[in-house]
């Protein structure tokens, strides 16, 4: 399906327009959920991941059976500052890396029964080292947006999206800073290993880049401080929103770009979750911000999805639950 829009202007009014759960279903939810074998609550938040679930799927009984995974690569001018600790070089590398099932989110993918796809989004053309000027004009952030749009099979009852790109946790906190406000410390992490030089230089850039390009509207920052696989994160998750696929979010990436969908649209995340808390510093931050709390939190920073399709197996814990325990009545069990 072509992408509904053309500019970024006509993605914000798309944004405003989504559609939200189904009341009945989510009513017909609680419902269920209060009739299984087990004490109200003990099932702790798989219940409520459960009814919200079954709320964005149409059904108070719902299955969880077409989980897809999508990892988007993009390459950032901005590493030309020695933002990271690897070369530009790594982003193709392990695009054929995750293309030959090499990589741990193609494990974590196969172990959770949810197709992969993996896009690299003109690795030849990094963005531009947004120090010195946007990152990408509209017309690349909107292809890159319309990319993500597109990748999504409208056929998959659970989304997970992930990244690759050399540099950009140096862009996802430039674009937290731009929206949140603070020192440019607050937002600026390790990402792959950077040594205390290297996190100097990484936070002198994204102060350098955000009082380039900010203020500005959310859609405009994540032009000209994000990167092509960041924007096309963000189009996925959007069009997730459009045809009611409940979202799991990754990490302080992935949760970059679903902030800036956050803060052009009110309850724009409501079909979404946090799969975990990753180990960059500033992630817990972006998902109190988000107002999201995390699912797991088990020291991961690997990025490309990891996390989040490590989550899928929670939900699908939740959905089994709810879906396949008998209700009192069913089991022939007092419910006192």
């Amino acid at each position: 399906m072509s992408a509904p829009f053309a500019t970024l202007a006509e993605f914000e009014t798309l944004l405003g327009s989504m559609p939200g759960p189904d009341q009945a279903a989510r009513t017909d939810a609680e419902a269920r959920n209060g009739q299984l074998t087990k004490p109200p609550g003990a099932l702790g938040r798989l219940e409520d991941l459960a009814i919200w679930y079954a709320g964005w799927r149409g059904t108070g009984r719902p299955r969880l059976e077409a989980p897809q995974v999508i990892v988007f690569a993009g390459n950032h001018g901005v590493t030309a500052r020695g933002v990271s600790a690897f070369p530009a070089e790594v982003t193709v590398q392990m695009v054929a890396n995750f293309r030959a099932g090499g990589a741990a989110i193609n494990q974590l993918a196969r172990a959770f029964g949810a197709r992969m796809d993996v896009h690299a989004l003109e690795l030849d053309r990094p963005t531009a080292d947004f120090t010195a000027a946007p990152a990408m004009t509209e017309a690349d952030c909107v292809a890159a947006l319309a990319a993500g749009w597109a990748a999504v099979d409208p056929a998959a009852d659970l989304l997970v999206v992930g990244e690759m790109g050399i540099g950009n946790t140096t862009s996802a906190a430039a674009i937290a800073m731009a929206l949140y406000g603070g020192e440019a410390a607050d937002w600026t992490g390790r990402g792959t290993g950077v040594d205390d030089r290297g996190l100097a230089v990484k936070t002198q850039v994204v102060a350098e880049g955000v009082a380039r390009h900010a203020p500005a509207a959310p859609l405009q920052t994540l032009a000209r401080l994000g990167g092509r696989e960041v924007a096309a994160m963000a189009g996925a998750m959007a069009r997730a929103r459009a045809e009611r696929i409940p979202v799991i979010l990754d990490g302080f990436i992935a949760c970059a770009a679903a902030a800036v969908l956050a803060e052009t649209a009110p309850g724009a995340l409501d079909h979404a979750v946090a799969g975990h808390q990753s180990a960059e510093g500033a992630h817990a931050r972006l998902l109190a911000r988000l107002g999201k709390e995390p699912l797991l939190n088990l020291g991961l920073r690997l990025g490309e999805a990891s996390g989040a399709a490590l989550a899928i197996g929670v939900l699908k814990g939740a959905i089994a639950c709810h879906s396949g325990m008998a209700t009192f009545a069913e089991a022939g069990v007092s419910d006192g």
